[in-house]
């Protein structure tokens, strides 16, 4: 259920990020989420892909600085007080929520959370019957 998150520094010039997809798409490897932040003179692209060590590989050979983290995908039904709910368990059991980022479609919303214990809120979450996306659905 834990997630290999892949953070990319970006100078903030353009092409940059045309740089980075071109090499994933050279390679062969799909974004499934992603998340952009940005100053004035960088960004973080945060991103989820389906071959995590392939793309670390291909983007350091390229002089791009990328780092992991362990996340957890949920998905919560698109209704009022959803996430609110899940939250509430992690919150309960001591567990941070450092940042997130997520869409709905169709009724559902799935959500990436960078947590202060993955393994920890795995279980919890588990155990509250919330529903996770395993890492295999993403590394297909």
């Amino acid at each position: 259920m834990i997630i290999k998150q892949l953070s990319v520094f970006l100078e903030n010039e353009s092409g940059r990020l045309t740089e980075l997809t071109k090499i994933l798409h050279e390679n062969n490897i799909n974004i499934s989420a992603l998340s952009i932040a940005e100053t004035e003179q960088y960004g973080i692209m945060r991103m989820i892909v389906d071959k995590p060590d392939q793309a670390i590989a291909a983007l350091k050979k390229e002089d791009f600085s990328v780092h992991t983290t362990d996340v957890i995908c949920i998905v919560t039904p698109d209704s009022p007080g959803s996430l609110n709910a899940a939250l509430t368990y992690l919150s309960e059991a001591s567990i941070n929520v450092a940042y997130m980022y997520g869409y709905s479609s169709c009724g559902k919303a799935p959500i990436i959370m960078k947590v202060s214990d993955p393994a920890k809120a795995v279980a919890i979450l588990t155990e509250k019957n919330v529903s996770l996306i395993p890492a295999s659905e993403f590394y297909k």
